[in-house]
């Protein structure tokens, strides 16, 4: 097969990919936004104990919230596209001076403009009006952080680990490993957040030098700036990679010796290659898809999974910021994270579909 044609395959394959994912995202929204307006009237939520009649009533026409539930899906859709309709009259929700954002005009069809624009998260019911989009954009680099720092931790480890377990299966040391990756995945998170909080940023704070609590940047006693603190990423991260930590250990091992049952790498150690040497040239790539496949999903349940971790380390993340929106019933924030974490984990998986190809050629783009 020529490169144009693999070319052709691969953007068909990732059309393919991103269209299913659409569809997943179309879902995730509607779910949403049907569940969470269910739960009660949002402007009663927006204002709180403080409303009258005509207080009420103003938030309802503003939001569209005085719509029935169907117009106000479509409202939600229109605002979350990059190209939506929007009317010229001031009277309407989807006049563009009600929503504070930037576009591009396309062309007008009678009284209704269509524009060109990122998606609108609309604004928090609970932080004076800040847009959700902002909310998010400022707390989602310290969970990304958290993420990567966690999964990097949880990938050299467990592969080292589990390289080592199959090449000593049945050893002391393959039972012990055994042992840890049992406990790793039935301990619950939060748990685990909490011991490690309590017995090494409390009870050996002397020797380790690490709080128990704390975010990637700290405002200075005097509030004029923030310092990079390195040091509070250390234990939220750990505790984030230790259940993706049992998981790859367990699946590089049990990949691994499979493929070190294969005919080829039996040839290959009868050549008289040692043991280092076929899995480093034979085994280890093959070994690696099971591996690769968890990562991902790990790495993008992370982004949801940080959630109780980051708000017991008082982590200043997207996760904590969801817990919070929870506690005051904050539903745009919500929801906008909640669509942004989704849209990273479907982006993710594409991703990884992509890289799982180029390790097993065996594995065709269809």
């Amino acid at each position: 097969m020529g490169l144009s044609a693999i070319f052709v395959l691969m953007i068909g394959y990732i059309l393919n990919k991103i269209f299913y994912g659409f569809l997943t995202l179309f879902g995730v929204v509607t779910v949403i936004f049907f569940l969470f307006n269910l739960l009660g009237d949002p402007s009663r939520m927006l204002l709180d104990q403080r409303q009258d009649t005509a207080q009420l009533k103003a938030i309802q026409h503003k939001y569209g919230f005085d719509k029935p539930l169907l117009t106000q899906y479509f409202y939600y859709l229109n605002d979350l596209s990059p190209i939506s309709v929007h009317s010229n009259s001031v009277e309407s929700y989807t006049h563009l001076s009600a929503n504070t954002f930037s576009y591009q005009a396309l062309f007008s069809i009678q009284d209704h403009k269509v524009v060109l624009k990122y998606p609108y998260l609309r604004a928090s019911f609970q932080k004076n009006g800040k847009k959700v989009a902002t909310v998010i954009r400022e707390t989602l680099p310290n969970t990304a952080v958290l993420a990567l720092s966690a999964i990097t931790i949880a990938i050299i480890i467990g592969i080292l680990l589990g390289i080592l377990s199959a090449i000593y299966k049945d050893s002391f040391f393959d039972r012990i490993t055994a042992i840890i990756s049992t406990l790793g995945m039935s301990v619950p998170s939060f748990f685990s957040a909490i011991l490690f909080a309590w017995f090494f940023g409390f009870v050996l704070h002397e020797f380790t030098g690490l709080e128990m609590t704390g975010s990637l940047y700290e405002v200075d006693d005097f509030g004029e700036g923030s310092t990079l603190q390195l040091k509070n990423l250390l234990l939220p991260a750990i505790v984030l990679g230790i259940r993706p930590l049992a998981v790859i250990i367990q699946l590089m091992r049990n990949s691994l010796l499979e493929i070190l049952n294969e005919d080829y790498v039996r040839t290959a150690k009868a050549k008289g290659l040692n043991t280092f040497n076929v899995v480093r040239k034979h085994a280890l790539k093959n070994a690696l898809n099971p591996v690769v496949t968890a990562i991902s999903g790990w790495f993008a349940s992370m982004l949801a999974g940080a959630v109780f971790i980051e708000y017991i380390f008082n982590w200043n993340g997207l996760g904590k910021e969801i817990v919070n929106a929870l506690n005051t019933l904050d539903l745009p924030i919500i929801m906008g994270s909640v669509l942004v974490i989704a849209t990273l984990f479907i982006l993710i998986n594409i991703l990884v579909d992509i890289i799982y190809s180029w390790l097993d050629p065996r594995i065709r783009l269809q």
